[in-house]
């Protein structure tokens, strides 16, 4: 006779196999059961309370869409739930990790370490990452030339010793780069009604 619960009485399985089938009871029974544990285990691997309750969440959402895939006779529902949150933490770990890069190739890209981005005008920061945006469109030599010329002001011979090009080469370099800086400029330029 059933209950009507999620779990019925058919103990575990039944319950597993209202998970599997897409009973919105059992997913709701899961999250009480498990929520605490999962809860428990991102919190221990990611820096604040907010990034383990998203990781928890994610983790019952990708756990719902991916129910069909869940196969008890390989382990409980408790140790699945568990690999897809670790799974979650290492995901948002690595999210963090890049968007430090970013955050800090921005910095570096504007010209700007530390506690100097505050202190540079916005336009300043601007006009910087537009450079740099433009730059890395060019071939990787050509861009790398450009580098050394226009951040950290090298002349012309310094740049090839550092690079191991012909003299010739690096100023080849300098003006076919300035020049396809400038007809980028000047499309943009065009395009965007400046």
């Amino acid at each position: 006779m059933s209950t009507g619960h999620p779990r019925g009485d058919h103990g575990e399985d039944g319950f597993v196999e209202l998970f599997r089938a897409g009973d919105e009871r059992a997913l709701r029974l899961a999250y009480e059961r498990f929520g605490p544990a999962v809860f428990h285990l991102a919190l221990r691997g990611v820096t604040s309370a907010a990034d383990a309750e998203d990781v928890t969440q994610a983790t019952f959402v990708a756990a719902w869409l991916g129910r069909g895939g869940f196969d008890a006779t390989r382990g409980s529902m408790l140790g699945w739930l568990l690999g897809i949150a670790w799974r979650k933490v290492v995901d948002r770990n690595r999210a963090s990790a890049r968007e430090d890069r970013i955050t800090e190739s921005i910095r570096r890209l504007a010209g700007l370490a530390g506690d100097r981005a505050s202190e540079a005008p916005p336009d300043r920061i601007v006009e910087r990452l537009l450079l740099a945006d433009e730059m890395a469109h060019l071939p990787g030599e050509q861009r790398r030339v450009l580098e050394l010329a226009f951040y950290d002001d090298l002349p012309h011979p310094r740049i090839a010793a550092l690079t191991g090009l012909p003299l010739g080469t690096v100023k080849s370099h300098l003006r076919r780069g300035m020049a396809r800086l400038r007809d980028r400029w000047e499309v943009d330029g065009a395009a965007s009604g400046a």
